[in-house]
């Protein structure tokens, strides 16, 4: 376990001196109405004799990709594209990580152009393309990337962009227009976490043989017991209940089995700092944040930490960083430190 034996101070102080270069541009209309036809709707026959009803994007020429789950079993698989409706000729399975690659003949639609995962950053924006609630018509939702969890050469990517029932194998785009990930799954309750497979996986795919249509499907590593599930899945029921011990527990078995991933620490620190285990919460969030510039939720706590401790010089220039990043926590932090902000962007006393 990596521990900073560094003040907070000087933590922020050398923060300060950071740029933050995660402004991009929103994306023009003009480029997501043309993204648009690259997102079908894709229904299916189930073996009860109803009807299921998923997203997909054209990835190839006729290749729709999807996730597994929306398309295993199925007696029939379709996309619905311009009012037409185009029956499925071949499959392409990576059952383990719920992508499925479904082949069309003439399709004939627009190919969006595969980015990359692997070098998104947090607090970048992207935006989604999908079906839900078996929408008429493609529906976008805009957010930011909240989290990285490093699987299998690649990330699971969880956003805030919220999704329903039929988004899943729906389209994320990053703000230049290219694919980087494909809605897939969200955590249970209220304050849902909103999970995306890497389009890296999907090019994987794209390489390897059909399969049989009907072959029987296999289920995804988020349906496994809930011991086999990647930790970043098994943390969550803990932090939403605020049952601290049992996130710690989980976070230093994490830390353990992944050292380099900065999640695990990050979820330590925060059973840490409600343990009222300040010091070593500091410390931890500290590392995360000296790793991260972009790592919202620890800097967040640093400021917290701050302003228990008195220092509130510090915690608002943290809140002052943290605005740049993710206003509703600089908010949260201003809150705690007395501070509102008037209409016209100028900090002043409560």
């Amino acid at each position: 376990m990596r521990t900073l034996t560094l003040g907070l101070g000087f933590i922020l102080s050398i923060s300060l001196t950071f740029t933050i270069n995660l402004a991009i541009a929103a994306p023009p209309d003009g480029l997501v109405y043309a993204l648009k036809s690259s997102v079908v709707k894709i229904r299916v026959i189930l073996p009860n004799g109803h009807y299921g009803v998923g997203s997909g994007v054209v990835v190839a020429k006729d290749q729709v990709v999807t996730n597994c789950h929306v398309v295993a079993n199925a007696h029939a698989i379709n996309v619905i594209k311009f009012g037409e409706s185009h029956r499925a000729v071949s499959l392409k399975a990576d059952w383990e990580h719920d992508l499925c690659i479904v082949g069309f003949d003439g399709l004939n639609t627009t190919i969006a152009t595969l980015g990359e995962s692997t070098t998104l950053q947090y607090e970048q924006s992207v935006f989604t393309i999908s079906f839900p609630n078996n929408s008429p018509r493609p529906l976008t939702t805009y957010g930011a990337v909240k989290a990285l969890y490093p699987m299998d050469d690649s990330v699971i990517i969880r956003t805030t962009n919220d999704f329903r029932l039929g988004a899943s194998g729906g389209a994320m785009f990053s703000d230049d227009g290219k694919l980087v990930g494909i809605i897939t799954l969200k955590s249970p309750g209220r304050n849902a976490f909103y999970y995306n497979m890497p389009v890296e996986w999907i090019k994987n795919l794209l390489k390897q043989p059909e399969i049989a249509i009907n072959t029987k499907g296999e289920l995804p590593f988020w349906d496994a017991p809930e011991e086999k599930r990647p930790y970043f899945m098994r943390v969550i029921q803990p932090y939403q209940t605020k049952d601290w011990v049992t996130l710690k527990k989980l976070s230093t078995e994490w830390l353990q089995l992944e050292p380099k991933t900065s999640e695990a620490l990050n979820y330590l620190a925060i059973a840490e700092y409600n343990l009222k285990e300040t010091k070593n919460a500091q410390q931890h969030f500290g590392q995360v944040y000296a790793d991260n510039k972009y790592h919202a939720n620890a800097l967040l706590y640093l400021g917290m930490i701050a302003a228990e401790s008195g220092n509130k010089d510090e915690a608002i220039k943290t809140a002052t960083l943290l605005d740049q990043l993710d206003k509703d926590a600089a908010n949260q932090l201003n809150e705690k430190l007395g501070i509102a902000t008037d209409n016209e962007c100028q900090v002043k006393q409560c």
